[in-house]
């Protein structure tokens, strides 16, 4: 039997992670979280719980209640990727009444997009279930990244904020942060190479970002972004995103379930 106790550690370690990292946001001297806030922690841990209860199944050879367990994708993936996208608006749309660029603007739009992705290739090609389940646990480093820098920030000396001269702090740990993430998902790689790679495109998922980050602030584009994703009606965005990505799920679904009823009738063919 296959042992994933270092798999079930990383998710508890994510999950620990994420309390850490938003406790000050939620709990701070200046703290003053939203309802939309609120929906994100709780959808994150959702999330990050579902993913752990599925591991503990498989290792547990649970895979009936697995599978029964596996149909709340169809409600935790929307909800989950509707709620990024909401933050995203929300963060814009604040840094837009103060009239500021939205610093986190870029990385907001890209993980919601890549997360997306990496949920639909998780159930697009779910007949490989080592490739399935690697998309589905690396999508857990995106939200270490973001708790790991938040944690930095509040528990850290050396990367608090004190004032405008140690401002450069906030880049310092965002920069920390991911490379922690990608040494994790490298590590996962390494585990299991043929099979492994999720891992690693995760991983570097944020240098990415910071790499087209800094071309759309070299052409002045971060402030017209900000306005733009601000703009966005709220309750609209979390609404399209959800029923839009409902609607690519269940096309992932289906077209992961053709795939496999077509490999399924070929081995049967060979066997003859």
């Amino acid at each position: 039997m296959k042992n994933y106790k270092l798999e079930i550690a990383f998710l508890l370690t994510v999950i620990f992670v994420s309390i850490a990292g938003f406790w000050k946001l939620f709990t701070g001297g200046n703290s003053n979280p939203s309802g939309i806030h609120y929906l994100h922690l709780i959808t994150s841990l959702l999330w990050l719980l579902l993913l752990l209860v599925q591991l503990v199944n498989i290792e547990r050879k649970s895979f009936s209640l697995h599978r029964e367990l596996g149909l709340a994708i169809f409600i935790m993936a929307p909800l989950i990727v509707a709620t990024v996208a909401l933050l995203s608006v929300h963060s814009a749309e604040k840094a837009m009444m103060t009239g500021e660029a939205d610093r986190l603007i870029v990385q907001n739009v890209m993980v919601t997009l890549e997360l997306g992705l990496v949920i639909l290739l998780a159930f697009g090609l779910r007949k490989n279930r080592k490739l399935h389940g690697a998309f589905l646990l690396s999508s857990a480093l995106m939200f270490l990244v973001i708790a790991l820098f938040f944690s930095l920030l509040s528990f850290v000396p050396q990367f608090k904020i004190e004032g405008p001269e140690t401002f450069y702090r906030f880049g310092t740990a965002a920069a920390t942060a991911g490379c922690v993430v990608a040494v994790i998902g490298a590590a996962f790689f390494f585990k299991n190479m043929r099979c492994g790679w999720p891992w690693l495109l995760v991983g570097s998922v944020f240098f990415v970002n910071e790499i087209i980050n800094l071309l759309i602030r070299k052409s002045n584009g971060i402030q017209p972004l900000t306005q733009f994703v601000g703009s966005i009606n709220q309750s609209a965005m979390f609404i399209a995103t959800f029923i839009g990505f409902f609607a690519l799920l269940s096309i992932a679904w289906q077209l992961g379930k053709s795939n496999r009823a077509a490999l399924d009738t070929r081995s049967r063919q060979d066997g003859r």
